[in-house]
């Protein structure tokens, strides 16, 4: 499910399949050739439009997205029929109201990435809820017999180190398109801390037994 969630919320930035770095640069950074506007639908709003529409909405952002041009080309009808269905008022969270004009031009600007308010949010839920995940998966992890206890306090320190770095690394990227790489880097290495404490974890509880009597003491035994 975390992998469906980052496909469709940063794997589809760049507007093709799969997290490349492109994603988390105009996640975070932007795209600043474009607005964000047309960035989305190129990429994650693509699916949502005809390519008869995207093309017309594009050229009405190109020609200075005037409100004019909103109420009398089209645009206007083609935001009611395609966007305002989920873009309301009653959407809540960070998603923009389109049937506010404002918040359609906000959009036609230059595409500057994340905004503060919700990299800060995001933070918050991150920092929060991630690392009540891994102070489970490493409570549980911390009983196994098997794994020397240098590794095991390296494997269970691993995640949160990483979880902050994954986030600094957020705030810098807004900052510098370079530091999308730390993104990557630091993802990974949470995934492969939280995949080793996994699977350790089920072989000692549901395939060792199977096969023989583990006596070691998970907390005294080396």
């Amino acid at each position: 499910m975390a992998l469906v969630q980052i496909q469709l919320t940063h794997g589809l930035a760049d507007g093709e399949y799969g997290l490349s770095i492109d994603d988390i640069v105009y996640s975070y950074y932007g795209n600043r050739n474009n607005s964000l506007l047309e960035n989305k639908l190129h990429g994650s709003m693509k699916p949502m439009a005809t390519d008869d529409e995207r093309d017309q909405i594009i050229q009405w952002i190109h020609s200075g997205a005037s409100s004019e041009a909103y109420e009398n080309t089209g645009i206007k009808q083609i935001f009611e029929a395609k966007c305002i269905i989920c873009h309301n008022a009653g959407a809540g969270g960070t998603i923009p109201d389109y049937s506010n004009f404002q918040e359609i031009k906000d959009r036609a600007l230059v595409d500057t990435g994340a905004s503060i308010s919700s990299l800060a949010r995001v933070s918050h839920i991150h920092l929060f809820g991630i690392a009540f995940i891994f102070m489970f998966v490493g409570l549980v992890f911390s009983l196994a017999s098997g794994v020397p206890k240098l590794l095991k306090v390296t494997v269970i320190s691993m995640p949160y180190i990483f979880l902050l770095v994954d986030i600094a690394a957020w705030w810098l990227t807004k900052l510098h398109p370079n530091f999308a790489w730390f993104v990557i880097i630091a993802g990974g290495a949470m995934a492969m801390s939280f995949g080793f404490m996994w699977i350790v974890s089920m072989y000692e509880m549901w395939i060792l037994p199977r096969f023989r009597v583990d006596t070691r003491d998970a907390l005294l035994d080396e």
